[in-house]
């Protein structure tokens, strides 16, 4: 793989999908479909979906490309793929609270090693570079030239006074039961991907997420986090969280600086 050319492509497929997004977003109103998980979907997933697709597509034609939108897509089977959520947070997208993500990501041999996480509506972009580490892009953010970027690096935890993240849709009794077996300082919720990149920041220590996801909810923010010098582990025994899994269906899992000091379920 052609990492430079991976880091230039994900940064502007996002930027270009995000755009769409917004437009839709800002637009006076907009179709929200069910799909056969009950899940919903708009024009925006569908629309990104597409600008994503066809341009890694293009970019990379002999590299397996699994996006939650094109379930045909869910039956290749590899261990190095790229895949897609065009729209990560589609419920936070449609009660516009703005906490919704581009995931674009690039899974090598079960894990993901390169990734772009965009939020448009925050103006945040977290990528990772061609030697894997990660950033935060500032600034106009422009399709066409890299602005100013600043590496990212997690924290060095205070374990008697941990910042745990949650999620903000899926929050139930399970996750805050696992969280108050640590001393917390304070508590913050977010939705989407925007959960993995707060502790690549050093802005959280720790995510716990007790619930169903996919693989393409989380590689693109597994790989900025790990980029940051972050981990990611299966909730039942602590070992690292993979991917290419049956259907791309994740178990349990824990992102975190690995200065926390993990508990037992």
């Amino acid at each position: 793989m052609d990492y430079e050319k991976l880091a230039v492509v994900m940064r502007e497929l996002s930027l270009l999908a995000g755009d769409k997004i917004m437009e839709i977003y800002n637009s006076d109103d907009f179709e929200i479909k069910t799909k056969s998980d009950d899940s919903p979907v708009t024009a925006a997933d569908e629309a990104a979906d597409a600008i994503i697709s066809q341009g890694l597509r293009r970019a990379f034609p002999d590299v397996i490309l699994v996006t939650e939108e094109q379930s045909d897509s869910h039956a290749l089977k590899g261990d190095t793929f790229l895949i897609v959520d065009p729209l990560d947070g589609t419920k936070e997208f449609i009660h516009r609270r703005g906490d919704f993500t581009v995931n674009i990501a690039y899974v090598e041999h079960g894990v993901p090693t390169r990734g772009v996480v965009y939020a448009p509506a925050r103006n945040r972009m977290f990528f990772t570079l061609a030697d894997g580490t990660s950033v935060e892009e500032t600034g106009a953010l422009a399709k066409d030239e890299i602005g100013a970027l600043t590496p990212i690096s997690v924290s060095n935890a205070d374990n008697s006074a941990l910042l745990v993240v949650a999620s903000k849709s899926h929050r139930d009794q399970a996750t805050d039961d696992y969280i108050n077996k640590y001393a917390v300082k304070d508590m913050k919720s977010a939705g989407s991907s925007l959960k993995f990149c707060l502790i690549a920041t050093g802005e959280a220590d720790i995510y716990p997420r007790v619930g169903r996801t996919m693989e393409w909810d989380t590689a693109a923010g597994h790989a900025v986090l790990s980029g940051a010098g972050g981990k990611v582990v299966r909730f039942d025994d602590h070992t690292p969280l993979t991917y290419g899994k049956d259907i791309y269906a994740n178990p349990f899992f824990i992102a975190y600086t690995p200065s926390v000091e993990l508990k037992n379920a």
